[in-house]
């Protein structure tokens, strides 16, 4: 089993992993609500402790344990298993049924736009919608968000790559999925939710689903718009046959930069290209 996706210590562990993996103690999942605009899933019960993903606002962490503030679990957006501060989630869960479409909105105390915002919320965070007044629909037991700026689950974005480049000059965070600060399959993973398409968190769990799904062009000469590479430990999307955008550590952001440099710097690392996929639509 992947540690990444399995919610088992050797005290504890998930009730529905009982027979699958051995711990003291087995326990069914408490789901909480993230109430932050976004919240770490770190490695151990430390704010000092490595990020490996996030859970946004409106997101359920599916709660294991809870001790001195810090919560273990795992997010039911892509299963990923770690710790998240107590504080960032809410007994109260709900079934969202909207989400944030633009990159960044603000939440409002009321639906004025001239007074002080709550908080700054993300692409894909989600929430109950309720009252429309004016521009604005309410975030149910929140505040207020600009209508425009969201959209029910059912509605999707018409082409990825325009929200991957939408992340433009975003800097690089290991772990971070939101335009605040991401990493390379953080990116990936955030375009791909807001047209509909949900992959899991890192490169390689992403290549593995992909390649069952899409079309495998690893050994097509051509490119086009819309591939998606991925080498050990990185992946970026073509928006077109000569421009590779990727999350990275080399220039510390998301950057727009011509395929042919970009595939020359990372194999000089000893990582060629492993995988190509492309969309079939």
């Amino acid at each position: 089993m992947d540690h990444r996706l399995t919610p088992a210590r050797a005290d504890i562990a998930a009730s529905f992993l009982k027979g699958k993996v051995t711990a003291e103690r087995y326990v069914d999942p408490v789901d909480r609500r993230c109430i932050a605009p976004s919240a770490a899933i770190r490695r151990d019960a430390s704010a000092s402790a490595g990020m490996d993903d996030q859970v946004l606002y409106g997101e359920e962490f599916a709660v294991l344990e809870e001790r001195d503030g810090w919560c273990w679990g795992f997010s039911r957006a892509d299963g990923y298993v770690g710790w998240v501060e107590a504080r960032a989630l809410s007994g109260e869960t709900f079934k969202a049924d909207h989400k944030i479409t633009a990159l960044r909105t603000y939440l409002f105390p009321e639906p004025d736009f001239k007074k002080p915002p709550l908080a700054l919320l993300n692409l894909n965070a989600r929430f109950l919608a309720g009252e429309v007044e004016g521009k604005f629909v309410e975030a149910r037991g929140a505040g207020w968000i600009t209508a425009h700026h969201t959209a029910p689950f059912s509605e999707f974005a018409g082409d990825f790559v325009a929200v991957a480049e939408a992340h433009l000059g975003a800097p690089y965070l290991w772990g971070g999925k939101e335009s605040l600060g991401l990493d390379c399959s953080g990116l990936v993973q955030m375009a791909l939710a807001a047209a509909g398409i949900d992959v899991p968190r890192d490169a390689d769990q992403q290549e593995a689903v992909l390649k069952e799904i899409w079309d495998d062009v690893t050994w097509n000469d051509e490119r086009d718009r819309g591939d998606i590479y991925f080498w050990p430990g990185h992946v970026g999307i073509l928006t077109d046959s000569e421009h590779l955008l990727h999350a990275n550590a080399f220039t510390m952001d998301v950057t727009l930069e011509p395929f042919s440099e970009a595939v020359a710097r990372i194999r000089e690392a000893e990582n060629p290209v492993r995988t190509i996929v492309r969309p079939p639509f």
